[in-house]
């Protein structure tokens, strides 16, 4: 079918026809999507669309008549020398996936598992969402012309809920956690066979999110960075950019990734990767009730925690975790120098950032990379409190003119 080759469990390696499945019969482990051989250099993708499409070889897709796309991906990859300059680095480099068309990263994987849901003609599709989610998944399905359901919890950002009403999707707020929204659209999506991107479209879903690596490694002409700074929700988003530059290299456009270094990031409040890293543990202790302004992050129990911890034992990785207050400083930091205005997950990522680099553990010539996933527009509460306070003034140029010095 396609490209695909088969669907092979991360756990036992047992393979599977690439069929509506998401789970291991053997052992319950999740699936990967692998691919037949292609031929592809990295003059393949020069000419080609602006988005992540470009990429369609590796994506699992088999007919591009199939395609929803919003035009999404091949996002800037912005050399942060202020912010760099501000925080002690040489070679700051933020991936700025907040311009997207629903502000989000989410666009990708949102994007990728609803072209498999046509491709596949699921009569509908849905998604468990603490907000980006939901907004990138309505979207495409109103793109594709398919009905969508939004499971979520009912404390999630006003804005976040009607961007994705906004797109005609019916909008199940459910009163609990995340993980509450998620076991119930897991059941509504077995029982009525419908796809829910990040539960039973899983597989597909994820391969979305590795486009954030091979975009990198070309945007930065083929190189690989010296380390990644990853903001962790789920985790799922950290492993694939890691099988993204695995992929990469195995086709030979990218050198070896041995002493590529990834950073899992993520706030305290909701940090339970962070936590097991700590406790040199393999188990996840997930958080009962999250407590972040990075309601995005806020994530209790992490679907793919425990790849998470495997990839940073992989990759020379590390796990930190920032406050409140060094997440709104992360925002307004990356605002002030960079003109970039990214949601509490951004500021998660540049505060992980900054911390590292004053304990010594980034040092000032690597070349870094930072993903910065969402769009500040779509969590204004979350700084608003530190915005100056509006003075009306009369409308006299003689009495501006002397305010303003």
């Amino acid at each position: 079918m396609g490209s695909i080759k088969a669907l092979k469990c991360r756990e036992c390696g047992r393979e599977y026809e690439p069929q509506f499945r998401y789970v291991c019969e053997e052992c319950f482990g999740p699936l990967d999507v692998m691919y037949k051989e292609v031929s592809i250099n990295r003059h393949t993708f020069e000419s080609r669309e602006k988005t992540y499409w470009r990429y369609f070889e590796l994506l699992p897709i088999a007919d591009k008549a199939n395609i929803v796309s919003l035009n999404a991906g091949l996002t800037p990859l912005q050399h942060a020398d202020k912010l760099g300059e501000r925080l002690g680095i040489k070679n700051l480099y933020i991936k700025n996936d907040s311009v997207n068309p629903t502000f989000s990263f989410k666009d990708r994987p949102a994007g990728v598992a609803v072209s498999r849901a046509k491709e596949t003609r699921l009569k509908a599709v849905g998604c468990a969402s603490t907000g980006n989610l939901g907004a990138a998944t309505a979207a495409h399905a109103a793109k594709a012309g398919m009905q969508c359901y939004i499971f979520a919890p009912s404390d999630i950002e006003h804005v976040k809920i009607a961007q994705a009403l906004s797109y005609g999707a019916e909008f199940v707020a459910v009163d609990g956690t995340y993980d509450d929204a998620n076991r119930i659209a897991s059941i509504i999506g077995d029982s009525k066979g419908y796809g829910i991107v990040n539960i039973n479209m899983r597989p597909y879903y994820v391969e979305g999110s590795k486009t954030l690596a091979y975009e990198v490694a070309e945007q930065l002409g083929w190189q690989v960075p010296d380390r990644l700074v990853i903001p962790v929700g789920s985790g799922a988003m950290l492993n694939a950019i890691c099988k993204g530059f695995e992929e990469l290299h195995a086709l030979g456009l990218i050198d070896s990734v041995k002493n590529l270094k990834v950073v899992a990031a993520q706030p305290h409040g909701c940090a339970p990767v962070v936590d097991a890293f700590k406790r040199n543990s393999d188990e996840v202790i997930p958080v009962e009730r999250p407590d972040t302004i990075a309601k995005s992050l806020a994530i209790g129990d992490p679907g793919d925690g425990l790849y998470v911890l495997k990839r940073l034992k992989q990759y020379n990785g590390t796990a930190e975790e920032v406050s409140d207050g060094e997440i709104t400083d992360g925002i307004m930091m990356l605002a002030q120098t960079e003109g970039i205005f990214t949601e509490p997950a951004g500021g998660v990522s540049v505060g992980v950032v900054k911390k590292l680099v004053d304990e010594g553990k980034i040092e000032k010539d690597e070349k870094v990379v930072c993903y910065v996933t969402g769009n500040g527009l779509k969590a204004t509460e979350a700084i608003i409190g530190l915005l100056p306070k509006l003075t009306a003034v009369k409308p006299d140029a003689a009495a501006v003119s002397a305010m303003i010095g």
